[in-house]
C-alpha cells in the first residue's frame, strides 16, 4: 500500500469528509439571498435571469423544511460528486490512485468550491456537470465515440439550470478544431451528441425566444452593473479559487493537459471562459470549474514528485491540510457574526456577509409598518430583501413584499388602491419622486457590524403615488 494511500485514504473519503463539513456548515448564518429569492419563485418554465431547476428545488426543499440545511442538501451532494468526478478525470488523465486521491482532497477543500458548495447556487450544480462534461469528451476522443452521446445528453440537461456548460461545449469543439485530434470530428457521433443537446435545450430555447430573449438582456445589466468590479477582482478570483498553496498545482496541470493530446483542448475551453468573464463582466466565478480541472490534472505530477521522497508527501499532505484549514474559515460560517465584520472574509468570499442579519432586518421592517398601519404595502429594492421579508416576515404579521427586482418584476404590481407603502433599500432615492411625500423612519442594521449590502439603507414611508402602481410599475422594474 503506497504512503498517500494510507495518509489521504481514498477519493470516497475525502467526497465524505467534505460533504460532512458542508451539512454542519449548513447549520451556521442563515440563509444565502439567492436561496430566500429562489424558494419564493412562483413556478415557471424559466425566468427572466435563469432557468427554472434551482428555484424548483429550492421551492420543493423549503415546502418540506424551511431551514437553510434542507435547501443546502443538492448542493453538498453536487459536491460531493465534482470531488468524485475530479478524481475520476485525474485518472483519465494518466494519474495514479494516489494522483486520484490528492486530487480529491485538493478538490474537496479548494476555496471557491467549498464556498459555493456551501449553498444553494446555480453556479454549484454547474459544477458537477462541468466536469463530467469534460471527463466523458476526453474518453470519446480516447477511443469510444459513443460517449459523444452523454456529452450532448450533459450540455442539452444542463440549459435547465444554467446556460453556462454550453460555453465550455463551445471551448471543446474550438479546442478540438484548433489543437485536435480533429479526425474525432470526421465521425457521427460528435454530431448525434450535438443534435441530442439542441433537443434536450429546446425548452430553454423556446422560453427565451418567447420572452424576447431575456438572458441577453439580464446579461447585459450584469455588465453595466458588475463589470468593473469582476475585472478588478477575476485575478484573484483566479488566485483564490483552490487557495494560493495550489496555484503551483494548477499551473503544473496546465502544463499537463498540453502533454495529453485528448485532453489538450481544455485549455482553450479554459482560455474562452476567462475571456468570456472578462469580455462580458458578468459574474466573476465563472472559470471556477475550469480551475478546478487544472487542479486535477497537475495532481497527476504531482503524485509523481511526491512519491521519489517521503518528505515530499508530507509536505504536500501539509500544505493540504493548511489549504483546507483557511478554505473553511474563508468558505463556511466557522467566524461568529460578531467576529465576521471585523475580518478579511466578506471581502473575500462576499457569500459568507449575504447569509448574515436577515431576520433582524426583517424585524426592523416590521416595526416601521406597525407604527402605518395594515393597509401599507411593503416594497422592497431587491430579491433578497423581498425574499427574507417573504420568510421571515409573516411571523411578525408583514404581507408579502413587492419588488420590480430581476424576475420579482415580472409579477403583479400593487394594486392601485395602496396608497402608502413602506420602501426597503438602496432604490429609495430612486422611488422617491414616485410618491407626493416619504419619510425615512429606519435604517437596517444588523447589529453585528458586518458591511453587507443592506446594511444602513433606508426605511421609509411614501403615502400618495403619483400615478397608479399599474403605470409606475416599469420605473420599479429593474435587472442586475
Amino acid at each position: 500500500m503506497s504512503r498517500s494511500r494510507h495518509v489521504l485514504g481514498s477519493p470516497v473519503l475525502a467526497a465524505a469528509t467534505q460533504a460532512l463539513v458542508l451539512t454542519l456548515g449548513s447549520l451556521g448564518y442563515g440563509f444565502h439571498r439567492d436561496e430566500l429569492y429562489f424558494r419564493m419563485l412562483p413556478p415557471a418554465w424559466g425566468y427572466v435571469d435563469q432557468p427554472p431547476l434551482t428555484p424548483w428545488l429550492a421551492r420543493t426543499l423549503a415546502g418540506l423544511v424551511d431551514e437553510p440545511w434542507m435547501l443546502r442538501v443538492p448542493a453538498t451532494l453536487a459536491s460531493a460528486v465534482t470531488v468524485l468526478l475530479l478524481a475520476a478525470l485525474a485518472g483519465e488523465l494518466g494519474g495514479d490512485r494516489r494522483a486520484r486521491t490528492l486530487a480529491a482532497w485538493t478538490a474537496a477543500f479548494a476555496t471557491l468550491p467549498l464556498a459555493l458548495g456551501h449553498v444553494l447556487l446555480t453556479s454549484t450544480l454547474d459544477l458537477p456537470v462541468t466536469v463530467a462534461v469534460v471527463l466523458v469528451a476526453v474518453r470519446a476522443l480516447r477511443g469510444d465515440p459513443r460517449w459523444w452521446l452523454a456529452v450532448g445528453a450533459l450540455a442539452g440537461l444542463s440549459t435547465l439550470n444554467r446556460l453556462f456548460v454550453p460555453l465550455v461545449v463551445v471551448g471543446l469543439v474550438l479546442g478540438i478544431l484548433v489543437l485536435g485530434p480533429r479526425s474525432s470530428l470526421r465521425t457521427r457521433w460528435p454530431w448525434l451528441g450535438g443534435l441530442l443537446a439542441v433537443a434536450l435545450a429546446l425548452p430553454a430555447v423556446v422560453y427565451q425566444w418567447a420572452n424576447g430573449w431575456p438572458q441577453l438582456a439580464m446579461g447585459a445589466a450584469l455588465s453595466e452593473n458588475n463589470a468593473a468590479d469582476v475585472r478588478a477582482t477575476l485575478p484573484l478570483i483566479l488566485l483564490i479559487t483552490a487557495g494560493p498553496l495550489l496555484v503551483p498545482v494548477w499551473v503544473a496541470g496546465a502544463v499537463h493537459l498540453w502533454r495529453v493530446a485528448e485532453a489538450r483542448w481544455v485549455l482553450v475551453a479554459t482560455a474562452l471562459v476567462i475571456a468570456f468573464t472578462w469580455v462580458s463582466g458578468a459574474q466573476p466565478h465563472y472559470p471556477v470549474a475550469l480551475i478546478d480541472m487544472l487542479l486535477a490534472a497537475g495532481c497527476v505530477p504531482l503524485s509523481r514528485w511526491t512519491a521519489r521522497r517521503t518528505w515530499r508527501e508530507v509536505l504536500v499532505v501539509a500544505g493540504i491540510g493548511v489549504g483546507a484549514a483557511v478554505s473553511c474559515v474563508v468558505a463556511l460560517p466557522v467566524l461568529p457574526p460578531t467576529v465576521l465584520g471585523s475580518s478579511p472574509v466578506p471581502d473575500i468570499s462576499p457569500l459568507a456577509r449575504d447569509q448574515v442579519g436577515w431576520p433582524v432586518y426583517v424585524g426592523q421592517v416590521a416595526e416601521v409598518w406597525r407604527e402605518v398601519g395594515p393597509e401599507a404595502v411593503v416594497l422592497t429594492s431587491n430579491y433578497g430583501e423581498a425574499g427574507a421579508i417573504d420568510r421571515y416576515g409573516p411571523s411578525s404579521g408583514l404581507p408579502v413584499p413587492y419588488s420590480g427586482h430581476n424576475a420579482l418584476g415580472e409579477g403583479d404590481p400593487p394594486p392601485d388602491s395602496a396608497v402608502v407603502a413602506v420602501v426597503v433599500g438602496a432604490q429609495y432615492p430612486d422611488l422617491e419622486p414616485l410618491f407626493a411625500r416619504c419619510e425615512v423612519r429606519a435604517r437596517l442594521d444588523n447589529e453585528v457590524g458586518v458591511a453587507t449590502e443592506e446594511q444602513g439603507v433606508p426605511v421609509a414611508v411614501c403615502r400618495d403615488p403619483v400615478r397608479p402602481w399599474s403605470q409606475l410599475w416599469p420605473e420599479v422594474q429593474h435587472l442586475d
